[in-house]
This record gives structure tokens, C-alpha cells and sequence, in this order.
């Protein structure tokens, strides 16, 4: 029994953390860090994160690898859909356009990485101050606004970007929260359907309490954060893509042959070359993903605060490197999933949420996230020393 609780808690140790930090913060804010309105904007202001951590998770998985140019690139790609706009060109050319730039400077970058063997840090080092080069020459130095409503609307800035409540509720928004219940049922049959076709397959499974303990965890969770957005405005156009993505990939690195080679890489790469697997493709295929995510992530920002500047981006590496480190991605790689990247990019975005409620400075809002990475790391670092 001690063994399980200790694997629990193992397991589990950044859900409690983050736990705790949301009380220390409720009782600090006297509970206005839980208010409808701030619930919304932790998930608005912190789209970003989710997004770019869900990529920079399969450049860490390749053996702790990360990407120093994201900031820069979602500076760039979203500078170049934004003068886009402004020179009237279709909405959804400019956002084609994005995301195919987003692209080719993962393939670039990838190119160097995986055929040529550029170390990761320093390869997107050099993108780092290229890609913030060329954002200025394209903005000019200027700052350009985004006034194109169906843009707005669907990437998640302005006022309007919700979906509409079609049920038309008294003081709530009925649809956000029968789309909240349609989840919590949705995840509960998906635990009981791959339940019973492991059980079928002769797979151990998990004692039933655990399965049915977490349905009541995450259920509980998911209703509670629908009812405080249906107290507001209702679904935030950004809490849709950040569905979409995250789902993506925890299909990718749980369901499909480039998941398994990505963790395979991490793990043993001379055993993966050996076995047959071509690891330069699998690095290319991450910094090319890691590209597109930040053609996504340009978007998102532009979106949000309705145009584009030259200083976009700036941090935006490090924050989406921190969720992955924080959310239980190895510093080694071949360790690491999209539960740990939601984990960390919640806690990262309560840490600065409650700490700019409190009236705390920038500054001392980044000595506290440093301190939060360094814990992170520490515990990862003493994990794999204990199994050594």
C-alpha cells in the first residue's frame, strides 16, 4: 500500500503542486483569481503556451532538444499576416501563408539539426536573432493592426470571440455548459470502452478505483471550469484550438509510428539507429512540427491583441520550454506527454495570473518561474540518478 501511495504521489506530484498553488493564490487574491472573468482570461492570454509547448514536448522527447527561435518565428509569421491583412489580401491567404512560413523555417532549421548535425541550441540560437531580424524588416519597426472581424472572431481576439450561446440561457451560457457535460461523458466512455479492450486483449489493467476515481477527477474539473466560463461569455475561441492541438497530439505521441520513434530517440538513439529507424528524419519531423506550431502560435497572438509589433514573442521559448520541464518532460528526453504539458502551462499561467492580481512586479514574477523550472529540473535529475 505504501509502494502505491508513493507511486501516486510520484506521479501525480505537479497535479498537487499546481493544487496548492491555486489555494495559496485563491486565499492571497481573496478568491478573484477563481472569478468567471479571470478563469476566461487565463485560458485567452495563455493560448500560446499550450499550443508552443505541445510542439517544443516532440523536440524535447529527441533527447532534451529544444527550440530558441519560437519566440522570434511567431514574431515573424505573425508580422507577415498581419501586413498582409493590412494590404486587404483574404484572411485565410494570410493565414495559409503563416502557417507555410511557420513550416518552411522548421524545415530550415530541421535541415541543419538533423542531415547537417548543427547542435539543436546552437542552430536555433542563430534563428533566434535571424527570425527578430527579419519580423522587424517586415514590420518595419512599426506597429500594424488586425481590424479583420472573422479573423478575430476565430482566432480569439476582440470582444465577440465566443461561441454563441444557441440556447439563448437566463445569466448562464447553456451551450458552453452542455458542451462541458458532453465532454465529461465522452471521456468516461472513452475510459470504459479502452478499459474493456484491454481487459479483452489480456492487458493489465488499472484497479477499477483508479479508473473510476480519475473519471471523477477530471469530470469534476472539466464541469467546474465550463460553469465559470458560462458564468462569463462562454467558450473562448482560443480554448478551441487549444483542444484541437492538444488532442492532436496526444494522438501523435501515444497512437502513431512517428510518437514511438520520437520517444525511441529520446531514449537509446544509437539503439534506434541500430533497430533500423532513421533518426534524422525524426528530428526533422519535430523541428518541422515545432515550426508549424509556431506559425499557429503568430496567429494566435495576433489574434489576441489585434495586430502585430516587432517586441511579439519575446519569452514566449521559454515559457513554452518551462510548461514541458515542469509538466514532467525529461531534460534527457524519451519522457514526457500532453497531460504534463496542460499541467505545466496551467500552473505557469496561475503563477502569473495570481501574482499580477497580487500586485507583484514583472520582475519578481520571473524569479518566481525561474525558481519553479529549476525545481522541475532538479526533481527530474534526481529521478533518473535513483534509477540509475
Amino acid at each position: 500500500m505504501n509502494l502505491k501511495l508513493q507511486d501516486i504521489l510520484k506521479k501525480y506530484t505537479m497535479v498537487f503542486a499546481l493544487i496548492a498553488v491555486i489555494i495559496f493564490f485563491w486565499m492571497m487574491t481573496d478568491g478573484k483569481i477563481l472569478l468567471p472573468q479571470n478563469i476566461n482570461n487565463l485560458i485567452s492570454q495563455n493560448a500560446y503556451v499550450f499550443v508552443l509547448a505541445a510542439g517544443m514536448l516532440l523536440c524535447i522527447l529527441t533527447g532534451g532538444n529544444i527550440d530558441l527561435a519560437v519566440g522570434s518565428v511567431v514574431c515573424f509569421v505573425g508580422g507577415i499576416g498581419a501586413v498582409l491583412m493590412d494590404k486587404h489580401i483574404n484572411v485565410w491567404v494570410a493565414v495559409a501563408i503563416m502557417l507555410i512560413g511557420g513550416v518552411l523555417v522548421g524545415v530550415w532549421q530541421g535541415f541543419w539539426i538533423a542531415y547537417i548535425k548543427v547542435p539543436p541550441f546552437i542552430a536555433t540560437l542563430a534563428g533566434m536573432y535571424a527570425f527578430r531580424g527579419f519580423a522587424n524588416v517586415v514590420l518595419q519597426g512599426l506597429t500594424i493592426g488586425v481590424n479583420d472581424q472573422t479573423f478575430l472572431n476565430v482566432f480569439g481576439g476582440g470582444a465577440d470571440c465566443y461561441v454563441p450561446d444557441f440556447l439563448h440561457g437566463e445569466g448562464i451560457n447553456l451551450t458552453c455548459m452542455i458542451a462541458g457535460i458532453a465532454i465529461v461523458v465522452i471521456y468516461a466512455a472513452l475510459t470504459v470502452k479502452n478499459r474493456l479492450s484491454a481487459k479483452a486483449k489480456g492487458f493489465d489493467v488499472a484497479p477499477i478505483y483508479s479508473d473510476a476515481a480519475r473519471m471523477v477527477a477530471v469530470g469534476a474539473s472539466v464541469l467546474w471550469i465550463f460553469y465559470k466560463l458560462a458564468k462569463y461569455k462562454g467558450i473562448p475561441a482560443g480554448l478551441i484550438w487549444i483542444a484541437v492541438v492538444l488532442l492532436a497530439y496526444q494522438y501523435i505521441t501515444s497512437r502513431t509510428t512517428i510518437g514511438r520513434y520520437l520517444y525511441a530517440v529520446g531514449g537509446n538513439e544509437k539503439a534506434t539507429r541500430l533497430s533500423g529507424i532513421d533518426s534524422r528524419k525524426v528530428y526533422f519531423f519535430a523541428y518541422i512540427n515545432m515550426g508549424l506550431m509556431a506559425g499557429l502560435g503568430g496567429i494566435l497572438t495576433i489574434a489576441r491583441a489585434s495586430g502585430a509589433q516587432p517586441t511579439f514573442g519575446q519569452g514566449y521559448e521559454m515559457d513554452a520550454i518551462a510548461a514541458c520541464f515542469i509538466g514532467g518532460a525529461s531534460a534527457y528526453g524519451g519522457e514526457g506527454g500532453i497531460f504534463g504539458v496542460i499541467i505545466g502551462a496551467v500552473l505557469m499561467g496561475v503563477i502569473n495570473q495570481g501574482m499580477s492580481i497580487m500586485g507583484i512586479s514583472a520582475n519578481y514574477q520571473k524569479v518566481v518561474k525561474g525558481i519553479v523550472v529549476l525545481v522541475a529540473i532538479i526533481f527530474d535529475v534526481m529521478s533518473n540518478k535513483k534509477k540509475k
